[in-house]
Order: C-alpha cells, then structure tokens, then sequence
C-alpha cells in the first residue's frame, strides 16, 4: 500500500527532514538530529507534524454513555472542554488501543487516537454500538494536527493569537482559537513531558500554522522536530507506546496505568471483568524501569534474565539525552520489580548488567 502524505510534507522535504514510512506515513524521523531536537524541546520549544494520529467523533443523545462504555477511564466525570487520557480494552483486558477523549459537550465527543491503530480503532467503536443512540464518524483525512511542546511553547504560540493562552489549563481545549487568521481548535496537552499544545485545523490551514509557529519561535530557538525525538521524549517522561509498554497482549494493569483504568466505575465496560480478575488475583508481570550499569544500549524485545533465568524483556530502551545514560522499560517477572534489584540484559547473547530504578526518569515536579 502506498504511504500516505500529511499536509505538511512538502514542508517537511523543505526542510530537509529524513522522511521514512512510519505507520502507513511518509512522515521526519528527524530534521537537524535527534539530539538538538530532543534538547530543543526539553530546554526550548519545537514543533510536531502530528497529522497522522486519527480523529473519530461521536455525537448524539448517548455520546457520553456509549464512549464511557468503551473506555477504562469514567468519562462521565468529563466537564466541557475537558479531556481525558484513556485505554480501550478487548474483554481479555489487552489494549486496542490508548487514546485521548476531548469532550465538546455531553453529546459530543472527539477521540484522538494512534495512526497506526485509526482503522482497526473505527471498526471497533462501530462493531459496539449496539443500541446506543450515537452517530460515529472518520473525520482523519479531514484534519492537520501541530505540536507545540517545551518551556517556550506558550510565549511562541501566543505571538500568534489574540486569545490569552494562560485559560487553556492542562488537559483542557479551546476552540474556535484565531491562530494567525486560521480557525482552530487548542488543547493543552502533548506527548513529551513538557508544556506545550497541540492544535488543530482543516488540511490548508494547518500549513500555514506550521510556518506561522516556526517563524514566531526563532527567538526561543525553535526547531521542527521528528519522530525519533518525539520516542526519545515521551520515553523519558514515562509516557507509553502502543505495541511496547502496552498492547493487545500487554494490559494497563501490567504497563502499570492503573490510574487510568477505574475498576470501580459504577458502569460496565469492555474489559471491566478481566482486568478486575486479573487485577485481584496478583499481576504475573509488570513494568519496571532500568538503568544499565555495564556499556551498551538496551533495545526493544532483548530478554532480560536473572541468574541465567529469563525473567521478561525490553520494551524501550536508549541512551536518554536529558540523563547522558541507558535506560529502558522492562516487562519482568513481579518479584524482580523492586528498585535497586540487579538484572542481566541479554545484548548480543551476552549478559550485560543492569538494576532496576523508578520508571519516572526525570523527576520533575
């Protein structure tokens, strides 16, 4: 299948980014390096083509009741222009997927979920309508998505708008929001530990937004950054990747989100009943975070032993660029989770050691 183009790519060919096929998209990997992008962000600001991600809407009379039945998290608490950070599960309790649920109103709601999942995700929601009254839509192709994330995000956005930044408060949106003429919708959130926003317009507008960004940040030393960074950032502020730290195989329980899935929710949903059993009877494994103390670089699937035993595997790993040290995520046998325990990562078939630390790798406040 031919890859598809978000409506930035010339922009991104302009630039010079190195352009793979990412998820079905022909999207940076990275522009300058990974590394002045990854510090760009953390200590500046950069900005994110992230138009591939899939936008689903649900409206009408039992939007709230049909999505909250579909989700891990209570979405009946939502407000309007609130979001949530949220799983949906199979009945096994594995993950379709992660998403965000932005809430325009009680009936009307708006998914934002992984590209590579946008397809199998519609299907899903669809296949569960049942009797809900709910009309369900595939509005993807019809929306550009930026990402304005780092220290200087808010000063580099509000250049651009008349609309004071400081009333969108974290996991809330705005739309409507004038950003240099073009209508768009805001929400306070990103995937990089940091401050920033992601905003959305139609496929035209989102163009101009990028250049508008690029060019209102030079003075904050503003870089376009790629999908290399964008792991490197969201890994470091122990944010999850589908298919690594969680998946169709690996529970939110397992990947340590419980706070997202709420057991107690006084409504069914898809999964509710595995998770409690599987939450009640003990976790068989869970994720840990881990530094290597000999040289090398963990990488995603090496096993992980101790005393010659496989205890579990690597789910991400890197040389982190804030901390100058390899660090990684592990799925491990429970008993082998406690902070300081030491493990052998299994590099090039030999043990390479390692000890278990907090997976909350740059303590922030």
């Amino acid at each position: 299948m031919t890859p598809k183009k978000t409506p930035l790519y010339d922009e991104h060919v302009k630039l010079g980014g190195n352009i793979v096929d990412y998820a079905g998209w022909l999207l940076p990997v990275q522009y300058k390096g990974l590394i002045p992008e990854h510090e760009a962000v953390r200590n500046g600001v950069g900005i994110f083509d992230v138009s591939h991600m899939g936008e689903i809407t649900v409206k009408g009379k039992d939007a709230t009741a049909f999505v909250d039945y579909l989700m891990t998290n209570d979405i009946s608490r939502l407000e309007d222009n609130q979001i949530i950070y949220t799983f949906m599960c199979y009945p096994h309790g594995g993950v379709v997927d992660d998403l965000l649920v932005y809430r325009f109103d009680k009936e009307y709601l708006y998914l934002v979920v992984n590209a590579a999942n946008t397809d199998k995700d519609y299907a899903w929601i669809v296949d569960h309508k049942g009797d809900f009254d709910v009309e369900i839509e595939n509005i993807s192709d019809s929306v550009g998505e930026v990402a304005i994330q780092g220290p200087m995000a808010q000063k580099t956005l509000q250049k651009l708008t008349d609309f004071d930044l400081d009333k969108v408060k974290f996991f809330r949106l705005q739309r409507d929001v004038l950003i240099d003429g073009v209508k768009c919708m805001i929400s306070r959130t990103g995937y990089t530990g940091e401050d920033g926003f992601e905003v959305y317009a139609d496929r035209e507008g989102i163009v101009k937004v990028w250049n508008s960004v690029l060019e209102a940040g030079k003075g904050f030393g503003i870089l376009p950054a790629g999908l290399g960074c964008r792991d490197t950032l969201r890994f470091e502020a122990s944010l999850p990747l589908y298919g690594h730290e969680i998946g169709e195989e690996i529970t939110p329980l397992e990947g340590g989100f419980k706070f997202f899935v709420k057991l107690d929710k006084a409504v069914d949903f898809i999964g509710k009943e595995a998770l409690n059993k599987q939450w009640s009877n003990g976790l068989k494994r869970k994720l840990a975070g881990f530094e290597l103390i000999e040289r090398g670089i963990a990488r995603e699937g090496m096993e992980i032993q101790k005393d010659g035993a496989s205890i579990g595997h690597v789910t991400t790993g890197y040389m982190s660029p804030t901390l100058k040290k390899t660090i990684g995520n592990a799925l491990l046998t429970p008993e082998f989770t406690d902070i300081g325990t030491e493990i052998d990562v299994i590099i090039r078939n030999k043990p390479v050691k390692a000890k278990v630390i907090s997976k909350k790798f740059l303590n922030k406040k």
